[in-house]
């Protein structure tokens, strides 16, 4: 909205500079942070009152961890709510509003009501065991769809949308993607990184410190897809409009850092499932749209690792009847072996990083 400002540089000059992508974005951050830091107190008031604990498993479902994590039985959840207002309202401020912009959103705030639900059913039954998983990969497919109607039923957006694109690969793969291929491979990503994030939410500060570098990366990315002269540079795919989902990263950085704040251990507010399915949908749904999916593979290394840990230790006790880790996701392996939940997230934050760095490396390695 505040983009528009540029429009009337003739009768103020300096409001020319609201034409800058780079500005917007810092100050869509900014926005977006402190937004955070101003609803956060009122939000835990408000999940405190109501008693929106976080349903914790008992000693009978995960052992020696109970004793771990007892303390975290009054913690309120549902803080994911504080991510999405941030992010929102500083997206209306300083994106200039397009395609790519209103198809991110509105997965973001699908995949919203869809954990916001999740975790209304798990505090309204006192119990760990919220959504059925069946009718939350329904929300996924059906959000899947509203995207790719959205991106296909514009075109300036339908013939980029069937594009794909790989890391270390300079060429266009495919130039335009079947619907019987598109719609699956988009839910595989949507799905996926939504769930793989809502996993690695387990221990304080995990997931949303992970997050902060995966949403730079992106942030960096979109920026490079967006413009012509870095696209071209670079051998990867220009896009544009594009540029405008550096808004929505740099908001969901800044917003990030805020509820980190509140989310560092120990933790004043879980962001539940409220958070954690939608984080992963928007991380998802911008990697695909600037035609970056398979890098989220490597950006978000510690999301996959955490993914994998549980189907290999699933399949092993499946069909060898032996558990692989202690526990899986592979953060509560480390806690049962003695690691302090401090050096837990400290030292995936590390690798978060090394992998964001990464895979920002894959942009010129072509």
């Amino acid at each position: 909205m505040l983009s528009y400002l540029a429009d009337f540089e003739a009768y103020f000059g300096p409001l020319r500079l609201f034409r800058y992508l780079t500005l917007r974005a810092a100050f869509a951050g900014l926005t977006a942070m402190g937004i955070g830091f101003i609803i956060g107190p009122f939000l835990l008031s408000q999940l405190r009152r109501l008693s929106a604990k976080q349903s914790l498993r008992g000693k009978d479902e995960v052992g020696d961890l109970a004793a771990l994590h007892a303390s975290k039985a009054q913690t309120p959840t549902m803080g994911g709510l504080m991510i999405s207002i941030s992010v929102t309202i500083s997206v209306v401020l300083w994106a200039r509003p397009n395609s790519y912009v209103y198809t991110a959103l509105m997965v973001y705030w699908g995949l919203t009501i869809i954990g916001f639900c999740d975790d209304y059913l798990k505090i309204s039954k006192a119990s760990s065991v919220g959504l059925l998983g069946r009718y939350k990969l329904i929300g996924q497919a059906c959000l899947t769809i509203f995207a790719l109607l959205m991106l296909l039923s514009f075109p300036d957006t339908a013939l980029k949308a069937r594009e794909l694109w790989i890391p270390f690969y300079k060429n266009l793969v495919i130039s335009e993607m079947p619907l019987w291929f598109l719609t699956p491979f988009l839910f595989l990503i949507l799905s996926g990184s939504s769930n793989a994030i809502n996993l690695t939410d387990g221990i304080d500060g995990l997931a949303i410190g992970c997050t902060v570098t995966v949403a730079l990366a992106y942030a960096i990315m979109a920026y490079a897809a967006g413009n012509a002269i870095i696209a071209d540079y670079l051998f990867i795919s220009f896009i544009p409009g594009t540029g405008e989902l550096t808004i929505i990263c740099a908001a969901l950085l800044g917003s990030s850092l805020a509820f980190l704040w509140y989310n560092s251990h120990p933790a004043e507010v879980f962001m539940g499932d409220t958070g954690s399915l939608a984080l992963g949908g928007l991380i998802g749904i911008i990697a695909f749209m600037i035609h970056q999916p398979l890098t989220l593979i490597i950006v978000g290394g510690i999301f996959v690792i955490e993914a994998t840990s549980v189907i290999l230790q699933v399949g092993s006790f499946k069909f060898r009847g032996k558990r692989i880790f202690k526990m899986s996701p592979i953060h509560h392996h480390f806690e049962l072996k003695g690691w302090h939940e401090n050096k837990v997230v400290i030292r995936f934050w590390i690798l978060s990083l090394i992998f964001a760095m990464a895979g920002l490396a894959t942009l010129k390695l072509r």
